[in-house]
């Protein structure tokens, strides 16, 4: 949960939707794992402990009290130092710690232990991603009749459907579920334990980030082999769109950018490209730049944007790259800006301050994913003026209307976007948004566009809000 600890846009969902329920009247708590990494200040105070019960063992560990940051919300921090004491909160490199079912389990469990020492119920518990997954198959079978937990309703968010917690079938025991449930039509997927299936079969109701995403993850290409599931819960299954904390990304009050903007007057949008420019060793040039904010990985297409920098960057124009992920696309990175200098700018890392500076200062940015559930860059990217070029797909098909070099007509668009799968169809993309930036008339109005829009939280969170009623109710 941003700011305590960010890996991806998870984070920043479960920082600004907590806030926005909280804002509409609910009694909203936040729990998460206590990592090494939440600094002393915001781990607040050990209040309880608490347990993991296997089924064949108990595990210990202790529930801090604290406060989501900049709130007075409760935020339950689940402390277990052999299992959350890490340098990492998933692995290193790119390999995960070999007993995240197990550590992830002890979440869920203890979880189950230390909330009602609290003194506090909830009616419903949402459930993000697979690490929490393990929750709703126990509100639906082990706890069923309990006393405290028997009608605690639960809803499941798939975030990104690729990335599912399945480990061999020796980890079973580690979820405290009886035996009988690992089997095809529960936790069992292809002899392997797979938290998330449990999550799906056992959940109230299940979303995901995008209504096209939702529809999506019922196919064959998109459904990582739970498409048939997926399918035969259609009538659970819901897409909500992730929202913009503009308190955060706001190019009017942004501290982070070399000068402020907004919709009636964009001239600082120059001076912040200038600044980006600066920032990342490019000459101050007079042609169009891209930008790129993203994990350096294959479900982002960023090994489509590697492959093909030799004929991109033969055109007039700069790019500018900050991410961080798969070494072969760093390593091909990293060979081009030592061919291109002038043209291409990197920083392999993750800074939040450099990404507002590469939202404010590109005049294009680049997501050309494979998939995307939902996206946040391309929101960003509108509400700084910035016009986004994507593939159509997921969410990015859901809030990006592609402005068409054969109609010429930028009335609705909001942005440029491709379907191929292909380098060819990537640098005709880009051919385009060149083409366009020289129709500044155009081009200025797919800005205002962008800008125009508004993809906020409380939105969001009023949708939530009627998918808990209908979960609580089983609707």
């Amino acid at each position: 949960m941003t700011p305590l600890l960010s890996t991806g846009g998870l984070a920043e969902v479960a920082a600004a939707l907590p806030r926005a329920l909280r804002a509409q009247g609910h009694d909203v708590r936040v729990a998460m794992p206590c990592y090494r990494q939440i600094t002393t200040p915001h781990r607040g105070e050990h209040y309880c402990l608490c347990e993991a019960d296997y089924g064949d063992r108990v595990v210990h560990g202790a529930l801090r009290l604290a406060t989501v940051p900049d709130t007075d919300m409760p935020l339950y921090l689940v402390e277990h130092e052999g299992y959350f004491g890490r340098e990492a909160p998933y692995g290193t490199g790119a390999y995960e710690y070999n007993d995240n079912a197990e550590r992830f389990c002890f979440f869920c469990l203890a979880l189950f232990h230390a909330i009602p020492q609290t003194g506090w119920k909830p009616d419903i518990v949402h459930c993000n991603d697979w690490h929490t997954a393990l929750i709703p198959a126990h509100l639906k079978t082990r706890y069923q009749g309990d006393s405290y937990w028997g009608d605690v309703a639960s809803i499941f968010t798939i975030h990104n459907l690729a990335y599912q917690g399945r480990y061999d079938a020796s980890s079973y025991g580690c979820t405290g579920l009886a035996p009988e449930f690992f089997h095809p039509d529960a936790l069992e997927y292809e002899g392997d334990l797979n938290l998330m299936k449990g999550a799906l079969v056992f959940a109230d109701k299940l979303n995901t980030v995008s209504p096209r995403y939702a529809r999506e993850i019922q196919t064959i290409e998109y459904g990582a082999g739970l498409h048939g599931i997926l399918s035969a819960r259609h009538g659970d299954l819901h897409g909500i769109l992730n929202g913009v904390d503009y308190d955060v990304w706001n190019p009017a009050t942004d501290s982070h950018i070399a000068t402020n903007y907004d919709a009636s007057d964009i001239s600082g949008k120059r001076i912040c490209k200038q600044a980006l420019q600066k920032l990342f060793g490019l000459p101050a040039a007079s042609v169009p730049l891209f930008g790129v904010v993203s994990r350096l990985h294959w479900q982002k297409g960023m090994d489509l944007l590697a492959s093909a920098l030799d004929d991109i960057m033969r055109r007039d124009l700069q790019l500018v790259v900050l991410g961080t992920g798969d070494p072969g696309i760093e390593t091909q990175l990293r060979a081009a800006m030592a061919r291109f200098p002038d043209k291409l700018g990197l920083y392999l890392g993750f800074d939040a301050p450099r990404a507002h500076t590469v939202q404010a200062g590109s005049d294009f940015l680049l997501m050309p994913s494979r998939y995307e559930p939902c996206g946040l860059g391309q929101l960003y990217a509108m509400a700084y003026g910035t016009v986004p070029l994507v593939r159509r797909t997921g969410g990015l098909a859901d809030t990006v209307c592609g402005y068409s070099t054969l109609r010429q007509n930028g009335d609705e668009a909001t942005g440029l976007s491709f379907v191929p799968l292909t380098n060819q169809a990537l640098t005709r993309c880009m051919q385009d948004a060149l083409t366009l930036y020289e129709k500044r008339d155009l081009l200025q109005q797919l800005r205002m566009n962008g800008m125009n829009q508004r993809y906020s939280w409380e939105r969001s969170s009023r949708e939530y809000e009627t998918l808990y009623a209908l979960a609580i109710n089983r609707g």
